[in-house]
């Protein structure tokens, strides 16, 4: 089985998940990987407001996450690298800058667009309304712009309960594509949407995410495209990327082998 690489990995410190990075390398190993990254959700300083600390890891154990890549680096035949999750909100931009790909020195972030700022809020996007899910595209599309983040991560993810595929999903995941076209930034086949219940749609049943008919105007285009497993177990580490492959496969997407992770420390 020829090896796939994978940069989106979570760990027992994002309170979610199962396992430390030495388990999904253990289990890699055994399945075939090229290269492996670790992404677990970032965290932010507990001056900020509203940003989910049940959901991450707290900043002070940000050298207990480094730590435990560093072992599991050791032990592993493939390159192994220490990343972060990040949502996007321009009131933190000095964080993502200077301090998680600065001060803690990430080799790479990518961007999970999970929320819309309104206010000192975040709302998850599964649950906005239809005024906070265009804020939400511009939010994310002012994110991709930055040149901070290595790839967009489950671009489709509001689908999950939006669930119709209608005039305003269809422009949503358009100015999307059109945006990712635009900055040659690769899109975010999930591997762990397809392992998620389906959504009963009028069209039929739907994957909640990747959601079938963005992905049909994607293999339109040249956009680059990365399956990622977004494992939270070390089970799925790399089981869930191949999920995603043959995803892609159906509609005859080309993916990228791998990252050029040297290349993603800020600023395109």
């Amino acid at each position: 089985m020829k090896p796939i690489a994978n940069y989106h990995t979570h760990t027992e410190l994002c309170k979610h998940a199962k396992g430390k990075p030495l388990d999904y390398v253990n289990q890699a190993i055994k399945e075939g990987c090229l290269e492996l990254g670790f992404s677990d959700h970032c965290p932010y300083p507990d001056s900020f407001n509203d940003v989910w600390p049940h959901v991450r890891m707290s900043q002070n154990q940000i050298p207990i996450y480094k730590e435990w890549v560093q072992i599991a680096r050791e032990k592993a035949p493939f390159p192994v690298y220490c990343g972060f999750e990040c949502e996007w909100d321009r009131n933190y931009e000095s964080w993502y800058r200077d301090d998680l790909l600065g001060k803690y020195n990430a080799d790479y972030l990518i961007l999970g667009s999970h929320w819309c700022t309104v206010g000192n809020q975040h709302v998850y996007c599964p649950e906005m309304d239809a005024k906070e899910l265009n804020r939400y595209i511009d939010q994310t599309i002012d994110g991709m712009r930055t040149g901070y983040f290595a790839f967009l991560a489950h671009p489709d993810l509001f689908m999950k309960g939006y669930k119709e595929w209608d005039e305003q999903s269809k422009a949503c995941l358009k100015a999307i594509l059109d945006a990712a076209i635009d900055l040659n930034m690769p899109l975010e086949i999930n591997g762990l949407g397809l392992s998620r219940t389906p959504n009963e749609t009028s069209r039929g049943m739907r994957y909640q995410y990747p959601y079938v008919e963005f992905w049909e105007m994607v293999a339109e285009t040249k956009v680059p495209v990365i399956c990622s497993s977004d494992a939270h177990d070390p089970l799925d580490v790399i089981m869930n990327n191949w999920k995603s492959r043959d995803f892609a496969l159906r509609f005859g997407i080309k993916v990228l082998d791998k990252i050029d992770i040297k290349s993603c420390k800020g600023g395109r």
